[in-house]
């Protein structure tokens, strides 16, 4: 009888210690930045963002090894620091944007990088109407407590597409078909 209570305790024990592990978050607005980069003529890069766009990440565990990433963000919300271009790539030219108002990612895997503070996300993303699969490496910069004591997160995440991929412009000798990607992500445990 002893046996059978011991058990059930270090069953309920492991059970709660799991659900207090698994925890879900969302991206900080104010400290986040969904960015890419692109080359122009071969001699200098470009750097833009998504203005508006939003992170939900799951967690099974203590770390982020099997996390599910769900990001999307809104295609009109383009920014290069010049309105002229910025209203062109919204055109049907490059993104779109009526037809295909949301970019989306969602991860298929996260594994964690032996011996390191880095995570292979594997996942699909969905641009201007096209669905592919890609790879992203995001570092974990740390843990914190934010002002009002809640946990928060920082990664840095990185990841390369091709947009002839996506059907993102024509090709042009004028822009490199290579974009990196580039985000700076705070989120805060819910």
């Amino acid at each position: 009888m002893k046996k059978i209570f011991f058990y059930g305790i270090a069953a309920f024990l492991t059970f709660s210690f799991i659900l207090v592990e698994a925890s879900s978050w969302t991206s900080d607005a104010a400290h986040s930045r969904l960015g890419f980069t692109i080359t122009h003529m071969g001699i200098n890069d470009v750097n833009g963002e998504f203005k508006n766009f939003e992170v939900k990440l799951n967690t099974p565990n203590g770390d982020f090894t099997g996390a599910t990433v769900e990001l999307t963000a809104q295609a009109g919300s383009i920014s290069t620091g010049m309105e002229m271009r910025d209203n062109h790539l919204k055109t049907a030219d490059f993104f779109d944007v009526e037809k295909y108002p949301t970019l989306t990612f969602k991860s298929v895997t996260v594994t964690k990088v032996p011996k390191m503070n880095k995570y292979t996300v594997t996942g699909n993303l969905t641009m201007h109407g096209v669905t592919k699969s890609v790879v992203l490496t995001a570092t974990h910069n740390g843990t914190a407590k934010n002002q009002a004591g809640g946990d928060v997160a920082g990664f840095k995440m990185t990841g390369t597409i091709k947009r002839s991929d996506f059907g993102v412009g024509q090709p042009s000798p004028g822009l490199s078909d290579e974009v990196k990607l580039n985000a700076d992500l705070e989120v805060a445990k819910n």
